[in-house]
């Protein structure tokens, strides 16, 4: 971990953040390409994911400021998390996509284009973010934040976690759950296999990404170590709640899917 200043204020952490979302918009470049995407929906694709990352910095930052508020009782600005940036983002990315896209082709000979190209839309953009967030991790990683748990002892899946002082004198020896780089792994591998069904022209990325990021994230809140507090369900943790809504959310994505591709063969 090396949660210092580089230079000017920046840390590894924001470097990590700067290339997810460098990935990001080379993913849905080449993608978007690739899948022989209108110039227009490109075009207000990338504007409206530009407006929902800002908004959704500004959301993830919100709930980390609550989750310190739940552990601390101090409403501090301080650090960002994932789901909160996630759900404000996705809010707005909709909102612009379905109301723009209602503007932008309302006038050409296919109004709703941008209604039959949703589903091929959103599963690059499922690429683009699980990319992004793949990134953020390992900055997650750099900067020690979203931790997994600390034992005394050698346990398995930790890693070492030395306590030095000032002159580089070990003061203590802890072993730790590497749960962001674990995250990382994951998430570049889900990257690989929605990639790999995107380009060949499949519609089941974002429900695929829903439902494995979902499982995954419920059962990796297991390992963490740093306390986000409290929800109405005691034994769930907030990032688990949101996890189940999210499998939720992708079956219902399904249900639509499958009605659709019903409709289609009548």
């Amino acid at each position: 971990m090396y949660p210092y200043d580089l230079f000017w204020g920046i840390t590894l952490y924001d470097v990590f953040i700067i290339l997810g979302l460098c990935a990001a918009v080379g993913v849905f470049l080449f993608y978007a390409d690739k899948r022989k995407l209108h110039s227009k929906l490109q075009v207000l694709v990338l504007g409206g994911a530009a407006v929902a990352v800002c908004l959704g910095f500004g959301a993830a930052t919100l709930m980390q400021a609550i989750y310190n508020y739940i552990e601390s009782g101090k409403f501090e600005w301080s650090g960002m998390t994932f789901y909160g940036g996630f759900v404000g983002g996705a809010v707005v990315f909709l909102a612009i996509y379905f109301a723009g896209g209602h503007f932008v082709f309302r006038k050409t000979d296919n109004p709703r284009y941008h209604l039959q190209k949703a589903f091929s839309v959103f599963g690059i953009v499922s690429c683009c973010v699980i990319i992004a967030h793949a990134f953020g991790r390992i900055g997650c990683l750099t900067a020690g934040c979203c931790h997994g748990a600390v034992y005394e002892e050698h346990r398995p899946f930790t890693v070492p976690l030395l306590h030095v002082s000032v002159d580089n004198e070990l003061l203590r020896r802890e072993y730790m759950v590497p749960v962001q780089l674990f995250e990382a792994l994951f998430l570049f591998a889900l990257f690989g296999v929605l990639s790999y069904l995107v380009l060949k022209g499949r519609e089941e990325g974002l429900p695929l990404y829903m439902i494995s990021y979902g499982v995954w994230r419920f059962a990796i809140e297991f390992a963490r170590g740093d306390d986000r507090g409290e929800t109405i369900i005691k034994f769930l943790s907030p990032s688990q709640l949101v996890a189940i809504l999210l499998v939720l959310g992708c079956v219902a994505f399904l249900t639509v899917l499958i009605l659709q591709k019903k409709k289609k063969k009548e």
